[in-house]
């Protein structure tokens, strides 16, 4: 990595990957601005369209984000409210609801995907292709570890 100058000395684990969280958001943020979506909302499409032939119920979604219910709601919201998806009724089970992507929607995915691929770009160039590969390898796998999850008391 290009700057290990800082003098950060935080132990926490979920703090160090706080700030990075927020940075890259900063980063992804800024660049998706134009075409007027955060990077969540963004992942939440692109993972759509990967989907397009099955579209996946709310909990479906929630689990493949690893985000729970009620957050993934509050960022679903307003991409419904613009048509970017619908929550359509399960036909199998009327107390759930599939997530499909519109035409509007895959619009602005697409559009969307340009600016975040230089958002991409600016990172790798920042921390280097092998080690970008590397470390998302290392959060995919922090994020799909059971053994993290909450704690319970025993």
């Amino acid at each position: 990595m290009a700057d290990d100058k800082h003098v950060d000395n935080s132990v926490c684990s979920a703090t160090a990957l706080r700030k990075a969280t927020r940075r890259l958001t900063q980063l992804y943020d800024s660049a998706l601005a134009p075409a007027g979506v955060t990077v969540t909302q963004y992942a939440l499409l692109t993972e759509l369209v990967r989907r397009a032939e099955n579209a996946p119920t709310v909990t479906e979604l929630a689990d493949a984000m690893v985000m729970d219910r009620s957050g993934l709601g509050h960022t679903l919201g307003p991409l419904e409210r613009d048509g970017f998806i619908a929550l359509v009724m399960n036909d199998k089970d009327a107390r759930s609801r599939h997530v499909v992507l519109t035409l509007r929607g895959q619009a602005l995915q697409k559009k969307a995907r340009s600016l975040w691929a230089r958002a991409q770009k600016q990172f790798t160039d920042a921390i280097g292709i092998r080690e970008a590969k590397i470390l998302q390898a290392a959060l995919l796998s922090i994020a799909h570890d059971d053994r993290l999850g909450p704690l319970t008391c025993r």
